[in-house]
């Protein structure tokens, strides 16, 4: 089914195993199955609720994936998720980090800050100073097979938005638009480092001609992941 629509994520709704959980979701592209993405998460859950789910706390949706048990709530209309864990974290060792600087056409030094990143699906990240700098990149998909790489710049103090993030996925040889995940556990690394502070919208997208937007907080020790969800398409599969 995922190979036949070729979206880059689509998602099966099941019964929790989990007593805690309102529902179980399973997470997959076209290639293979994902432990936990951002997208899908706040858009199952949509669907989990236009599909008149009721939760069994009614301040909050808890859904079961891959990576355990990851909290959902609306906040200011917009759906929101509680950053599951990292997995992997600390900073990435010279070797890779040398790989990565050439695979983005930049020197070591051009990387101001970096961190492994990673919720499920194996992100490590670096910073440069500025997101200018950031949408100049045209990376060497080769030299980025290796890595599933975020890259972050800060903008200048009175834009919109805060940072420009890419997600370079180099198993897949492409740009993501807009990355839940990523940005999930880029906000826990970022505002812990106090390299940001909380709340902050991200930018994303943009050098794919996408104004994606991801509204991160801090709240009570959890970072919150929010973005808008709609209905484009409904329909029905006959087999």
């Amino acid at each position: 089914m995922a190979r036949w629509t070729n979206l880059s994520e689509t998602t099966f709704l099941m019964r929790p195993t989990h007593p805690e959980a309102d529902y179980s979701v399973r997470i997959f592209t076209p290639g293979g199955e994902l432990p936990f993405a951002g997208h899908p998460t706040l858009g199952s859950c949509h669907a989990w609720v236009s599909a008149s789910g009721v939760p069994i706390n009614p301040d909050r949706f808890v859904q079961q994936c891959g990576v355990g048990l990851v909290s959902i709530r609306r906040d200011e209309g917009r759906l929101e998720f509680a950053a599951p864990p990292l997995i992997r974290s600390g900073p990435i060792d010279d070797i890779a980090l040398a790989q990565i600087a050439s695979a983005l056409g930049l020197s070591v030094s051009d990387i101001v800050h970096h961190q492994w990143v990673d919720n499920g699906p194996g992100w490590c990240a670096v910073m440069l100073d500025s997101a200018e700098k950031v949408l100049s990149i045209k990376p060497n998909w080769v030299a980025l097979s290796s890595f599933n790489l975020g890259v972050v710049g800060p903008y200048h103090a009175g834009c919109e938005t805060a940072v420009e993030v890419r997600a370079f996925v180099g198993s897949e040889g492409c740009e993501d638009p807009v990355t839940g995940s990523l940005n999930a556990s880029l906000a826990q690394w970022l505002i812990a480092a106090g390299l940001l502070r909380s709340p902050y919208i991200a930018s994303q997208g943009t050098a794919l001609q996408r104004a994606g937007r991801v509204y991160l907080r801090q709240s009570a020790g959890d970072i919150w992941v929010g973005g808008e969800v709609v209905d484009v398409i409904k329909g029905e599969i006959s087999i």
